[in-house]
């Protein structure tokens, strides 16, 4: 057939394309792939996109709605995104999902329907009914059969050519993206105003850290309400260690999409760096092939921890503009879980700029973002922004800027008999054997004498070079004055 291509000039177009994405290619959750394999186009055709489809209510005997929640009995808001029954209910038009299946073909020489269904994580029936009518449009042919029902597909040379169009758009063909629209609705269902952790659930988040129950208290109301939070204090007293576990206290399994399409564009919201996959809970994963829609992931609820180097770009969309992929910024990433701003006050933009900046999603618990195109979305807010300082609040902002953030927590320094207690709890668990005398004696010369502060960070610290110190001497671990003694001039020289 002449729309076929011989080797030579299928070798030729695979190293145009090569080039075309070299560098900038990864798979569906972020990672690096071979040659052409990369991340999403701007749709150029087609349609406009059918987002109301999935709202329509629809008969419960034939599909439940995917953006309920699971069956009655279950907690309210847990969400399970279904897999769809056709591209509208996917929310996707034809000319999106035929340009990530050719992108795909381009970058490998033969792929059956199945694996392209893999690849770009929409249901096999819906899949080959897209393959079905590329070959058709004499775009793919038929090299062989597969399985029951499924072929081995190769692109022609006018697949070749529209894929390039495609390609120099974008170089994104991994999961098919969910519309903006359906991500909202996932967000209100698990967010994390429908989260109210109890005391107990509080306690066993924080159960490796020593709080008080007047500070866990107040941790509490500050999750509970879904509003900033300010952690204040000296430095080396586990404040960082507090803001990570915040998370803990919301629970554990999250659904979010691989990319996320709106106003004609993707973005790209999964990010193999910030989120952690978890596999499907024991009510699904053994059904998730069936019923699961694989365009979304179920990960960890994500802890999103930023210091010095935050800069307001990183608060907006970035594009690649070798690829064309379209970033999510750091506060969308973190949505359904924890965003801490630590070492406050000494990033590169000032506090009162970085604060603005955050006025109006704390108060609408909703984001105004501005795609590469110039158009400004809406994007749901949902997270605890926690603000982590060594600096006394007051002198970083005024008073009408500290009442937006309406939890304020000290971080304090640990008494001596919290001290004590939680150098025999650490040295319980390194297994280092635990002798009282030396820590008296490391209180009394080298704090009490000296004027030293306690700071938390100091128990484990010392103790770690407690356990080298025995370990280079060929001592059973064993905390003893001598070794203390060796510890504290390494650790607090300078200091």
């Amino acid at each position: 057939m002449g729309s076929e291509m011989s080797a030579a000039q299928r070798a030729a177009f695979r190293q145009q394309m090569a080039q075309l994405v070299a560098g900038n290619c990864h798979d569906v959750d972020g990672r690096d792939m071979p040659q052409a394999t990369a991340l999403a186009p701007r749709r150029q055709t087609g349609p406009p996109w059918k987002t109301e489809a999935i709202f329509e209510p629809q008969p419960a005997e034939r599909r439940r709605d995917p953006l309920s929640d699971t069956d009655e009995g279950q907690d309210a808001g847990q969400f399970t995104p279904l897999a769809p029954n056709s591209l509208a209910e996917a929310g996707i038009d034809e000319a999106w999902a035929e340009s990530l299946i050719l992108k795909f073909l381009v970058s490998r020489p033969i792929a059956t329907g199945r694996e392209t269904s893999q690849q770009i994580k929409l249901p096999f029936r819906i899949t080959s009914q897209v393959l079905r009518r590329l070959k058709e449009s004499q775009l793919v042919v038929y090299k062989n059969t597969a399985s029951v029902n499924d072929y081995v597909y190769e692109i022609t040379a006018a697949g070749f050519d529209r894929a390039r169009r495609f390609m120099e758009q974008s170089t994104y063909f991994g999961a098919a993206p969910v519309p903006l629209s359906q991500y909202v609705a996932a967000v209100r269902a698990q967010s994390i105003r429908n989260r109210l952790p109890r005391f107990d659930q509080l306690e066993a988040a924080f159960a490796d850290l020593m709080l008080d129950r007047t500070t866990l208290s107040q941790l509490g109301q500050a999750i509970a309400s879904g509003l900033g939070l300010f952690l204040y204090g000296p430095s080396g007293n586990g404040k960082t260690s507090i803001a990570e576990r915040i998370t803990r206290a919301l629970g554990e399994g999250l659904w979010i999409p691989y990319a996320i399409s709106v106003a004609s564009e993707i973005v790209r919201l999964y990010d193999p760096n910030l989120h952690e996959p978890l596999p499907p809970d024991g009510n699904h994963g053994q059904l998730r092939d069936e019923l699961i829609d694989n365009r979304w992931v179920r990960i960890r609820r994500p802890t999103v921890i930023v210091g010095g180097e935050l800069t307001m770009d990183h608060l907006e969309i970035t594009v690649n503009k070798a690829t064309g992929i379209n970033e999510a910024p750091l506060q969308w990433k973190s949505n359904g879980g924890t965003l801490v701003i630590d070492d406050f006050g000494r990033q590169r933009i000032s506090p009162a700029e970085l604060l603005n900046r955050w006025i109006v999603p704390l108060e609408r618990r909703c984001d105004y973002l501005n795609l590469p195109s110039g158009r400004k979305i809406e994007v749901p807010f949902d997270q605890l922004i926690v603000f982590s300082t060594n600096l006394e609040p007051r002198e970083l902002v005024d008073e009408a800027f500290l009442r937006r953030i309406p939890y304020k927590i000290e971080v304090r320094d640990p008494t001596e008999s919290e001290f004590r207690r939680l150098f025999e709890q650490t040295a319980s668990r390194m297994g280092i054997d635990y002798r009282s005398a030396a820590v008296d004696n490391l209180l009394q010369t080298h704090y009490q004498a000296t004027g030293r502060p306690l700071r938390f960070c100091h128990v484990q610290d010392l103790l770690h070079q407690v356990r080298i110190y025995c370990q280079f001497h060929a001592q059973p671990p064993t905390l003893t004055t001598e070794a203390l003694d060796a510890a504290v001039r390494n650790y607090f020289a300078m200091i």
